[in-house]
Formats: C-alpha cells, structure tokens, sequence
C-alpha cells in the first residue's frame, strides 16, 4: 500500500509539474500575440480608412471597409499635379541615397576600426558608442546651423550629408567585421602582395555583405520615417519627403477635411516601399544561415 501511495503521489505531482510547464510554455505565446494585436491595429485602421470617403471617416469609426480606395487613390494622385509622387520620389531619393552613402561610410569605418591598430583607436571607438546613445533630436539644430552657414539650406544634400554618419552603423559594422573577417585571411593577402584597398574591396567587403545588408535597411527605414531633420532642413514643398508632405497635408486637413482621407492613403502607400525592402533583403539573411549551417 505504501509503494502504490508513493506512486500515485509520484504521478500526482509530476502531471502538476506538465501542467505548470504548459502554462508557462502558453505564456510566451500569449504575450507575442498581443504585442502583434498592439502593432498591427494601427496598420489594420490605416488600411480600412484609406477606403472610406470624407463623410464615412467621420460618420463611420467601425474598421469596416469604405466605398471610397479607389476615388482617394485618384484624388491623391492629382494633388496639385501630382505632389505626392513627387514627395515619394524625393524619399527613395533620400532613403535610398543616404543608406548607400552610410553603409559605405559605415563598412570602411568598421573595417578600419575592426582591423587596424592605431593611436586613439579605443578612444574613437568610445566616442563612436557615445554618439549611439546620444539621441538623434540633440544635433538637430546643431546640424542645422551647420547647413545654414554652408549655405546649402533648403537643398537635397542639407538632408543627404547629415544621414550619411551613423554611429550605431559603424558600430554595428564593426563588432560584424571583428567576427566576420579573419585576421589570418588578411595577413595573407598581404603577404601575396595584395593592396589594403583591394583586402577591404575583394575580401573584407563580401565577407562583411550580410551585416551590411542589415546595416541598409536600418538606415534606409531611418531616413524613410525621419520627419525632424527635413522638417528643419526645408522649405520648399517640391523637396519634402514623404513624411513632412502627409504632416503638411494633415496641418491643411483642419481647414479642408478632405485632405485627412489624401493623408491616410498616402500613409499607407508609404508602408509599401518597406515592406517590399524586407521581402528582398530577407532572402540574403536566408542565404547566410544557410551557409552558416552547412559550415557546421
């Protein structure tokens, strides 16, 4: 009787333990799924008001679908000969741009950094971490009167030139270019008389690709959503970004409630150029945990 009393005492708190670790492996899950309800509501309101009309924006506040995507697609499209287009255009121009710029300046830096011996090193690397903690709205004005006195305010290169230095890039590039290149490999391709610049072009900058591909799409998404710096750096609607061109429509929207619909679906057109950025840049995270698995 006591063997089979031990026993049952035994199943007992072992099925108390399988259910305790089934709730706690639910728990996780429940949280991720409200996390993605929080993140994505927003995105759900934006799609189903692009396609209602100014009258069901406002008599309407269900996320049921409207009647008019089609007609605020057009009227946002003839905006004033077309401006939205135009405010797209100059973010590919600033995003897509800027990110090539970084992420040159950016993989050159790292490589430097990661791979060269020099007076001071520790300290700029020290800075360069600082300049990651700093917040990006505390050399705004700075930057501002930077552009001003070089009398390039109110031009494409007073938004480029400050998104070309990005500290958390260099960074990121750096700890990826520690880890990624070898130091034997390099010694090497000096020994068989390879140049530096040839080691960092035909060497380093392959073996550094899929941290560079990350190192673009933080910095290209960066420029994409920044509405401070163009904010600052432009008055000229016809080189407005997307972002400071919806916020001027929504400033004009108190006045005329039909731009609050152009607004929205220019929000949402704007999301798409994201989206399709991750879906082509993810095959080259893909193709490197492959090939990290197959090192294995």
């Amino acid at each position: 009787m006591t063997a089979v009393a031990s026993a049952r005492r035994i199943g007992s708190s072992r099925g108390t333990a399988a259910r305790g670790r089934g709730t706690t492996q639910w728990l996780p899950t429940i949280i991720l799924l409200a996390a993605s309800v929080y993140t994505l509501f927003p995105i759900l309101w934006v799609v189903t008001a692009s396609t209602k009309t100014a009258g069901e924006l406002f008599s309407t506040f269900s996320l049921a679908p409207g009647t008019g995507f089609l007609e605020n697609l057009v009227d946002l499209s003839t905006y004033e000969g077309g401006r939205y287009w135009l405010w797209a255009l100059n973010s590919l121009i600033y995003s897509g741009g800027g990110a090539l710029l970084s992420t040159l300046v950016s993989a050159l830096a790292g490589f430097a950094l990661a791979r060269y011996n020099f007076r001071g090193r520790s300290v700029v690397f020290t800075v360069l971490f600082a300049g990651v903690l700093l917040p990006g709205i505390t050399l705004a004005i700075p930057q501002y009167f930077l552009v001003a006195q070089a009398g390039i305010a109110n031009t494409y290169w007073a938004v480029l030139l400050p998104s070309i230095i990005n500290p958390f890039g260099i960074y990121l590039a750096t700890i990826y270019a520690q880890g990624a290149v070898p130091e034997e490999t390099i010694e090497a391709a000096r020994i068989d008389g390879a140049s530096e610049w040839r080691i960092f072009r035909s060497i380093a900058l392959p073996m550094m690709a899929p941290g560079l591909v990350t190192v673009f799409m933080l910095q290209f998404i960066g420029i994409w959503n920044n509405f401070l710096l163009p904010f600052m750096m432009l008055s000229d609607e016809s080189k407005f970004p997307l972002t400071t061109g919806l916020y001027m429509l929504l400033n004009r929207g108190t006045g005329t409630p039909v731009l609050y619909t152009y607004a929205i679906m220019g929000a949402l057109l704007s999301i798409i150029p994201l989206v399709i950025l991750m879906l082509v840049l993810q095959r080259y995270w893909k193709l490197e945990l492959l090939s990290g698995s197959l090192k294995g």
